[in-house]
């Protein structure tokens, strides 16, 4: 074969053919620019987690940095007031504990509203309010009625 018989032209213009085909698909082709551009959306969004994950950290420890230093100061405020309590020899000042145990100290005393039925059937009960089933005694007061 000679080097320049048009065979040999046909295949090299072929194997041109074809390379040019597939960079002008790759170019071209929406699937291409799809895949491309979801990748620079991916590296995008990346980079912004990145980022807020970055500004997440540094706000996380500057409200811990707030949290120790508001410690700090109740402490120094609460050795202030003993201070200021033994200077004035006054009795002990405590710092008052939570309010969880006044609560639940009040709700054991409150007592059942006057609208409900004593017992278990309540206040939809047929018998509601005909019995009497204990009678006041001279030691204790009369409970006004129910109703």
């Amino acid at each position: 074969m000679e080097a320049s018989s048009p065979f040999t032209f046909a295949i090299i213009g072929l194997i041109v053919g074809f390379i040019i085909g597939l960079v002008c698909y790759r170019l071209f082709s929406k699937g291409a620019r799809d895949a491309a551009s979801l990748k620079q959306t991916l590296l995008e969004r990346e980079h912004q987690i990145a980022e807020l994950k970055k500004g997440m950290s540094s706000h996380l420890t500057s409200i811990q940095q707030r949290l120790e230093n508001i410690r700090h100061e109740a402490d120094q405020l609460e050795q202030q007031v003993e201070n200021e309590a033994t200077q004035w020899k006054l009795s002990s000042v405590k710092p008052s504990s939570s309010t969880t145990t006044s609560d639940t100290e009040n709700d054991s005393n409150v007592a059942m509203p006057r609208d409900y039925a004593a017992g278990k059937n309540g206040t939809l009960s047929e018998d509601f309010g005909l019995k009497e089933s204990h009678q006041p005694t001279e030691g204790t007061a009369a409970q006004p009625p129910r109703y």
